[in-house]
């Protein structure tokens, strides 16, 4: 029986919250490659000291290959040796890091040079560059950020609307009722990323304008649980989104070593039925003693039992609700990430498909 053989290029961001993803992402493609008349390969460019944690990500998967671009050295600010956003000493240094990036580019095109024919290419958005070689060789380009599409169109609303800048807002804090959504209420200081100035404005002007010319954005979610605000981006003229998420919902990788300690404390608290209360910085927040104690006296005065046991309850609630729903999207053939999977693949590789067998 003649198969359909498509080669797909990955290129995650040398953070670990956007390599999860994006190699999740890999998984799935794979999964869905033993489960369709098409094969699919995957190629996945990274950085030598990233490589041992990407490599160990798809140990158990076939069909994959892990090339090491060289890192740029000698990069004013950056340490030796640092090549992901983890290892920064300051997260101060995220724009000369991320411009950094693009001294890969030559290798990334060079090697590209000796791949056998690609289907298309899913890259970060922040390497912005990676646009440039795709069009230089003839790929379609995916863009992918790890967000949900309610990340995306609140932004572009609040921007398009010119919120907090006619009239100027001075308060960074002050609620403002967005609206394309007008149960929304966001702070100047939400998108504060939209005012910088300078090199870090540069940057994301970069970004953005590499994105408008992609070929759509990949987003980590699922059409049913936010299906206006897909609507709203596939409706506002920008690349189309394809919802393929939840992709922690993918395989995951075979465990090859014992549970960390936290994970067993975690198991604990199961079985003794106690409620855990997850509080999240973002795992690169730079959170000062102050900040910490500010947070800490604030918990303890919300009273965390009654919490727990009122909003905390409702939220447990819905949480399973939608755990279903996430869990329904990947079913094959019937889920609406699924399919929207085999509506990508179809889109993008059935001009350049090898057929085989």
């Amino acid at each position: 029986m003649a198969v359909s053989s498509n080669h797909v290029v990955l290129f995650p961001y040398m953070s670990k919250g956007h390599t999860i993803p994006l190699l999740q992402f890999g998984r799935l493609l794979l999964r869905h490659s033993c489960k369709q008349p098409t094969t699919v390969s995957i190629t996945i460019f990274t950085t030598p000291k990233n490589e041992p944690f990407v490599s160990e990500f798809l140990s158990d998967t076939p069909e994959n290959k892990v090339i090491s671009l060289p890192f740029p050295e000698k990069i004013t600010g950056i340490p030796p040796g640092v090549e992901s956003t983890d290892k920064l000493p300051s997260m101060s240094l995220y724009v000369p890091f991320t411009r950094a990036t693009k001294l890969l580019q030559p290798f990334l095109e060079e090697s590209l040079k000796n791949l056998p024919e690609v289907s298309f290419m899913v890259s970060d958005g922040f390497l912005w560059w990676t646009s440039e070689s795709a069009d230089k060789f003839k790929i379609p380009r995916l863009v992918f950020y790890g967000m949900n599409s309610y990340a995306v169109a609140v932004p572009v609303s609040a921007f398009k609307h010119k919120l907090f800048t006619e009239p100027e807002t001075e308060s960074d804090t002050e609620p403002v009722t967005v609206p394309d959504f007008p149960w929304i209420r966001i702070k100047k200081c939400d998108i504060s990323h939209g005012f910088q100035s300078g090199e870090a404005a540069e940057l994301i002007i970069d970004q953005r304008m590499s994105t408008t010319t992609s070929h759509g954005f990949l987003v980590n979610s699922f059409y049913e649980l936010e299906s206006t605000f897909v609507d709203y981006n596939n409706n506002s003229g920008r690349p189309k989104s394809w919802c393929v998420g939840p992709l922690c919902l993918t395989d995951l990788p075979k465990q090859g070593r014992a549970k960390p300690a936290w994970v067993h404390w975690l198991d604990r608290k199961l079985e003794e039925g106690c409620p855990v209360l997850y509080v999240a910085f973002g795992t690169q927040a730079e959170i000062s003693n102050k900040q910490l104690n500010e947070l800490a006296f604030g918990l303890e005065d919300s009273k965390i039992r009654e919490l727990m046991e009122g909003d905390g309850k409702l939220a447990r609630e819905n949480v399973k609700e939608y755990s279903k729903m996430a869990k329904e999207a990947l079913v094959q053939g019937t889920g609406s990430s699924w399919k929207n999977l085999d509506l990508l693949l179809e889109t993008l590789c059935k001009s350049n498909h090898r057929v085989v067998g």
